[in-house]
């Protein structure tokens, strides 16, 4: 059962989902600084893989894997599978129906199948402040995605693989509050479900990992921080956060992730600014306000 909840416990909460959020705001950058010709699939799975290794190993040093609850083994393979279909799921859908188009269907996508895979799983109807935070985040995530694009792509496919990505995303996240809610540890939940996902992913570095070490070591790096700390670290955090929020209201909140990948981009990567990216950050952050406001239920 969850601890009982403190008046401040879910602004809390919602601070721990939001740096989780600004975390992985920082992969593309970090994939962008990287060396060239190496395919993003390659990158999502050689973090998933590690990641989910660092995970697994810090949960079973903390006891949080043999906890004295028993898992629901159907929950954490679906968790598991969730990740390892993201993963799969938005690289191949960016591939495809390019970076602004895919970018768009996954983060506008998945807070609508968290909300709606959310109820349906008994975790509670979604509010109306999720309502309308999750239309302005979405608007402004839409904004920021596609600013910096060039001609946008319909291809069908790929618009079909970035929604298997959001509803992915939704699985993630509904099977890992489940998870929580049975009694189960923030550590524990993210290391059984991303260790699991990591070796569904396994294999995708088996086969394509060789080429892409010929890139150079810097690869390596990418690879590393990428599985550190977007992955290791922040989902903790995320799952901290989870435990006390609804997953509705953390799916919403993690849009404050394109916001911080379009500030990076315009920082770190000389991208230009455009009204269309702040007017994207300012309805993104009005969301996430509205929420700060009323985070629960």
């Amino acid at each position: 059962m969850l601890t009982p909840v403190r008046p401040q416990a879910p602004f809390r909460a919602a601070g721990l989902v939001v740096v989780a959020a600004i975390l992985f705001g920082t992969t593309g950058t970090a994939q962008a600084l990287g060396p060239d010709g190496v395919s993003p699939l390659v990158v999502g799975a050689g973090r998933v893989v590690l990641g989910g290794l660092i995970l697994a190993v810090v949960a079973a040093f903390a006891g949080q894997l043999r906890d004295g609850t028993s898992w629901r083994w159907p929950v954490v393979v679906a968790a598991g599978g969730a990740v390892a279909v993201y993963q799969v799921g938005f690289f191949a859908g960016v591939d495809r129906a390019g970076v602004a188009v895919g970018t768009i269907v996954t983060i506008g996508s998945a807070p609508a199948f968290t909300g709606l895979l959310g109820w349906l799983a008994g975790q509670g109807r979604p509010s109306r402040a999720w309502a309308v935070a999750t239309v302005l985040a979405v608007a402004g995530g839409g904004l920021l995605a596609g600013s910096g694009a060039g001609e946008l792509s319909a291809d069908p496919l790929g618009i079909a693989l970035a929604l298997l990505a959001g509803a992915a995303y939704a699985v993630y996240t509904v099977a890992a509050k489940r998870l929580l809610e049975d009694g189960h540890r923030p550590v524990g939940v993210m290391g059984a479900s991303f260790g699991l996902g990591g070796l569904f992913l396994a294999p995708v570095l088996v086969v394509l990992g060789p080429a892409a070490l010929r890139a150079g070591p810097s690869i390596v790096l990418v690879v590393v921080y990428l599985a550190v700390v977007p992955t290791a670290v922040a989902y903790v955090l995320f799952a901290r956060g989870l435990d006390r929020l609804p997953a509705s209201t953390v799916a919403t909140l993690t849009l404050a992730e394109p916001v911080v990948a379009a500030t990076l981009g315009v920082l770190v990567l000389a991208e230009p600014v455009s009204a269309a990216r702040v007017a994207g950050a300012a309805l993104v952050l009005a969301g996430l306000v509205v929420l700060a406001v009323r985070p629960g239920r």
